[in-house]
This record gives C-alpha cells, structure tokens and sequence, in this order.
C-alpha cells in the first residue's frame, strides 16, 4: 500500500533547474574520469566514448522528469549499468520519482537500481568481489531513495504549512467581514431605536403645534421645549452611533452608555412628559437585576412599542407589564387600544421595528409575538434570565 502521495511538485526556479543539471554533469563527468583513470588507466577505449555518450543521453533525458517520472528513472537507472557518465543523473532522476513517496514505483526503481549498480561493477576490469558490490550498491540505492523521500515530505509538509497559512488568513477576512457586517446591524437596530423614540416625539409635537391654535403661551412653550430637548438628544445619539461607525473597530464597546432595564422609569416618565398616557405595571423587585444584555434588549422592546404606539395610535393609553425573577424568564408586555376615529400620526416608519425586535429577542434567546388581541394591539416577550 502507498505512502501518503506528496503533493504536486512545485515548479522548479530557473537557479534550481541549473544546479541539477550542473549536479549530474559533474558528478557524472568525476564518475567517467575516475573509471577512465582506474580500469583503463588512461588508455583510451571505445567504450569510454560510448559510456560518454550515454551519460550525455541521460541528462538530456532529465529533462522530462517530471513529465514521466517512473519511465525516466528506470530508463536512466538502466543506462547507468553501463554508464559511469550517466551516475549523475540516475541520482537526480532516482531522487525525483522517491520525492512522490509512491511505493508501487520506488520498488521497481530500487530493483532496477541495484541490478544496474550490480552489472556495472561487475563488468568493470579490476573491481571488488559480488558480495561487496552488492552491499555497496543496497546502501547506496537506499540512501539515494531515502533521501528523495525526506524531500517529497518536507515539500508536503512546506506546502501544507502554506494551505494552513492561506487558509488562516482567509478564514480571518471572513471572520473580520461578519464581525463587521454583525456590528453594523446592531448600530442599525440601535439606531433605529434610539432616533426613532426621538424623532417621534419632535414629530408628535411640531404637529401640535402647527395644528393646535388655541394653545396657550405656556403651552406652547413647553411643546416648544419638549421639541427642542428631544431633537437634541437626537443629535447626540447619532453623533455617538455615527462616532462608532467611524472607528470601524468591531471589538470596542459602543462610545455612547447603554440603557438598561433600570432606566425603564425614566422612559416612562419620558413618555408621560411628551404627553402618552404610559402606565407602567412593575411586578419586579429589581429592575437593576437582568444581565445587561436582557435588560438593554428589554428597555428597547417598550422604547420601540412606546414608538410604535405614539406612531400609530396616539390618542389611547399604554399599558405596560413587567414580571419574571432569576432562573426564570423576564417577561414583558406593552397593550394599547387599535386607533378609535382619531387620525394616526404621519410620522414615516421603516417598517422594521417590530421585525428588529424579534430578531433583538432571538439573539439573547428570547422569543417575542405581536398580536391584535380584543381590539388591542399587544406587543409580549420572554426572555432568558439566568440565576
């Protein structure tokens, strides 16, 4: 059974392909010297320039490879049985196919590499007994392939080590675009929320305003105020929300406090003082108590149903209940009456402040429903509130 196969060889660089083709010429040129030195003792003989020529043959046939890896390295390891020249480049075409750590190719390679190194030594004039020839070549074969093998793996591991990287930097791009995408939707929906409290009150009171006549000077005066400090308190929301935008830093906290459920008081008076009838049904002894993002998520679920309600039926009252206790659920309810005669407000809406809440709800693990139920309209949430 195959080794794990090593990846595709990467492409060799000019200076890479140079130095193995300089490496089969010299080592195979030092080869054919040495025998040309040692056997014949620099007589010359026509078989040295036919072993000359086929070492010349075998770099050349270096040249594919890579192209047919096993059919090359067994081409040349034959070659090399009769050629010293060619010694140069059975080890680099060896190494080659070892490199892809395929063990149905090295064992014909390693077969026809020792019968090859065997034959050579052999037929040469004045060389060693069989019994040497034969451990010399097996350890030489081994270490040629060996070798080939440490390479194909580093090469494995390198170009693992580099999909790992790539990988790692891509999946980092697609966590930094969804913490990002994510923080823009909760400046959305606090955005939403917020300016939508305020703008409906500078909206409910430049209408009367413009259509109240018989106002009093005070009256006027204070709806006047009631505007002005409303619009401001607008300004300054969207400075902070648009101040957190400019950052573009996902892990910093919003620049701007928070409400929380404990602020619920001041909201109701709020409300009261723009002149909706709130009355609030408080069943919790500590409204400081929930987690910071229930209570946050809470006290925006009655800031948008208050909203809502100024929106689109500003002459009823709002009921709105509040219960639950630790290892329970916070549960909240915010009724008012469907609009009776009276003409809804032409303040715009998005459209999405009930969809907003509902998925505010889900994301803390909550659930919320909006129902016309007898001839009210009730906004309900549950939501988790740990012990």
């Amino acid at each position: 059974m195959d080794a794990i196969e090593a990846a595709p060889p990467p492409p060799l660089s000019h200076w890479q392909s140079t130095w193995r083709y300089l490496f089969a010429i010299i080592t195979g040129a030092g080869f054919w010297t040495a025998t040309f030195y040692n056997a014949y003792g620099w007589n010359f003989a026509p078989y040295l320039a036919l072993d000359l020529v086929l070492g010349i043959v075998s770099v050349v046939l270096m040249r594919w490879r890579r192209r047919r890896p096993l059919a090359i390295a067994l081409l040349v390891s034959a070659i090399g049985g009769v050629s010293s020249a060619a010694s140069g480049a059975v080890v680099v075409t060896a190494m080659s196919l070892a490199t892809r750590r395929r063990w149905r190719e090295i064992v014909p390679l390693a077969v026809v590499g020792v019968v090859a190194s065997v034959v050579y030594f052999e037929t040469q004039p004045g060389q060693a007994d069989l019994a040497i020839s034969v451990l010399f070549t097996v350890v030489f074969v081994s270490a040629v392939i060996a070798a080939g093998m440490y390479v194909g793996a580093r090469r494995d591991l390198v170009a693992t080590l580099r999909e790992r990287a790539d990988r790692a930097e891509r999946e980092q791009g697609l966590r930094v675009g969804q913490a990002q995408a994510n923080e823009r939707a909760r400046i959305a929906r606090e955005m939403h929320d917020a300016l939508a409290h305020r703008l409906s009150l500078v909206a409910l009171h430049a209408g009367a305003l413009e259509y109240c006549r018989n106002l009093s000077d005070a009256e006027v005066s204070k709806a006047a105020a009631i505007t002005r400090k409303s619009a401001y308190l607008a300004l300054q929301d969207l400075h902070a929300i648009l101040g957190v935008l400019r950052t573009l830093d996902t892990d910093a906290p919003p620049e701007r406090p928070q409400p929380t459920l404990a602020d619920l008081p001041a909201l109701v008076q709020e409300a009261i003082g723009s002149g909706t009838r709130v009355r609030l049904h408080n069943q919790v002894d500590d409204l400081a108590g929930p987690p910071e993002a229930i209570g946050r998520g809470a006290y925006r679920m009655i800031q948008e149903s208050l909203t809502n309600a100024r929106k689109h039926a500003p002459d009823t009252a709002v009921d709105v209940t509040l219960s639950g206790r630790p290892g329970g659920q916070l549960m909240l309810e915010v009724r008012n009456p469907l609009r009776l005669g009276s003409t809804a407000s032409a303040t715009p809406g998005s459209g999405l402040g009930l969809l907003g809440l509902t998925e505010r709800a889900d994301l803390i693990g909550g659930r919320l429903e909006h129902v016309k139920l007898n001839g009210d309209f009730v906004v309900r949430a549950w939501l988790p509130w740990p012990a």
